[in-house]
């Protein structure tokens, strides 16, 4: 790892299909607790509740449901952008401004070395606390933010150091101001710039993708996302609300949506899926930043073999190959929407809409 002072980001915030791995947990820490208080020799017992929570914890986090993922993405002690600059890059020099208008905290964008690599960091910042994320804007970047990162990125490809970018984010922000300065215009300037870029560009997801927020930062050699991530055109609750008029169906969605990185993998929209220690990344963050930057250097040690050519060539057919593969991605994903709306429909015929005889009588 890079740093020497790690810092401890690890929480034990349970999420709710987490409650059978923390009733085990708390009983093991009870345990633990007693044995070192007393002279009791409770060996046997603590080795059978650290298996146990091991067994069930492979159990239960080999088959989530795509909503539980998105919950997983979301866990407030995932590991952010700040804990992968402060644990995976020997130095960081953070660049700041569009160049036009101003900065956007929600954009981090500098100079770094991880694993021997100079790379140009681009990566979306949420924050830590409140303050933080007030001042992030909760990761939802504005259009300078979106024109910074593809000023850094021309940076790189002058300096002749490729990029690494980091995707967390719950969507571009939609705000009046933001779109009068041109949000959707910056987002496809970036999308547009990077297929041109000289050098070589890898992009991961590490907790949320939400539409072209996500997409502004991800044309790239390499897309890659943590086996617990999302990645979608909209989130779960947004899709829900539009369909259904609220967001209670957001397990529907999400499962209709096709949003998780084995779905997306299996579309050929993502190229690889950077496994998560058992448990999910909130549960050992050194580790799962660890295999990010693992992965980082494998990328760029078969990125750099490359020449300009091979590169640029290489990157245009990878997305055209996803247009082509859109088809039967759409199909599946419809297909399945409309089994949703299909049994929401049905449960609406079966409620009784009649006025009660309350109603009647004040009719």
């Amino acid at each position: 790892m890079a740093k020497k002072n790690k810092k401890n980001i690890a929480t034990l915030t349970a999420l709710p299909f987490e409650k059978p791995i923390e009733d085990v947990r708390s009983r093991l820490l009870e345990l633990q607790d007693l044995a070192a208080r007393t002279s009791h020799d409770l060996k046997e017992e603590i080795d059978f509740y650290q298996d146990r929570l091991q067994r069930l914890t492979t159990e239960i986090y080999a088959d989530l449901s795509s909503w539980e993922r998105v919950q997983v993405a979301r866990h407030p002690g995932r590991p952010l952008t700040t804990h992968y600059i402060d644990n995976m890059c020997e130095d960081f020099i953070e660049l700041h401004g569009d160049g036009l208008y101003g900065d956007d905290r929600a954009m981090a964008t500098g100079l770094a070395t991880i694993r021997g690599h100079k790379v140009m960091l681009v990566a979306q910042r949420k924050g830590q606390n409140t303050k933080d994320r007030l001042s992030c804007n909760f990761g939802s970047a504005h259009p300078e933010g979106y024109r910074k990162s593809l000023r850094k990125m021309e940076l790189a490809e002058r300096m002749g150091i490729p990029i690494v970018c980091l995707i967390n984010t719950p969507g571009a922000y939609p705000g009046v101001g933001a779109e009068e300065r041109g949000q959707a215009r910056a987002i496809a300037e970036n999308i547009y710039g990077m297929f041109s870029l000289k050098t070589p560009i890898i992009s991961i997801v590490i907790g949320e993708g939400g539409s072209g927020g996500a997409l502004g930062i991800a044309v790239a050699d390499k897309v890659a996302m943590l086996e617990n991530a999302w990645y979608s055109v909209i989130s779960p609750e947004g899709c829900a609300s539009i369909l259904w008029r609220s967001a209670d169906g957001k397990e529907e969605a999400a499962e209709a949506l096709k949003l998780t990185a084995q779905s997306l993998l299996k579309f050929g929209i993502v190229d690889n899926v950077i496994a998560e220690p058992v448990g999910g990344a909130h549960s050992d963050p050194a580790a799962a930043i660890e295999a990010v930057a693992d992965y980082i250097d494998r990328c760029l040690t078969e990125l750099s073999a490359l020449t300009t050519e091979q590169l640029l060539s290489r990157r245009d057919d990878k997305f055209r190959n996803i247009t082509r593969q859109h088809a039967a991605f759409s199909d599946e994903v419809l297909a399945s929407a409309a089994d949703n709306v299909d049994a929401s429909r049905n449960n609406a015929e079966k409620t009784d809409f009649s006025p009660t005889s309350d109603e009647s009588s004040r009719n």
